[in-house]
């Protein structure tokens, strides 16, 4: 058997619950709970309550998902490479 697709819905993240998860209401109205890809987590991406994402769901179970991709707001800043202290080598 193939491995199912997955589907792309868009929310705005609702709240923020203990252990790394989010309420995430999405465009259909559902509200569903959802964690940080790995991705998103490695390279530090902060989500907010208020940040519109794009989250990942299995057909088998609609109530769960993995947020995969944060949208930017317009006007804010992007800060790379910023160093943190003034350790020095």
């Amino acid at each position: 058997m193939a491995k199912e697709e997955l589907l792309t819905m868009e929310g705005c993240i609702e709240e923020i619950l203990p252990d790394g998860r989010f309420a995430v209401l999405l465009d259909n109205e559902h509200r569903i709970i959802a964690y940080t890809a790995g991705k998103m987590r490695k390279f530090r991406i902060r989500t907010v309550v208020g940040d519109r994402v794009h989250v990942e769901m299995t057909p088998y179970d609609l109530s769960k998902g993995r947020i995969v991709f944060r949208e930017r707001a317009p006007g804010q800043a992007a800060v790379v490479g910023r160093r943190r202290g003034n350790f020095r080598r």
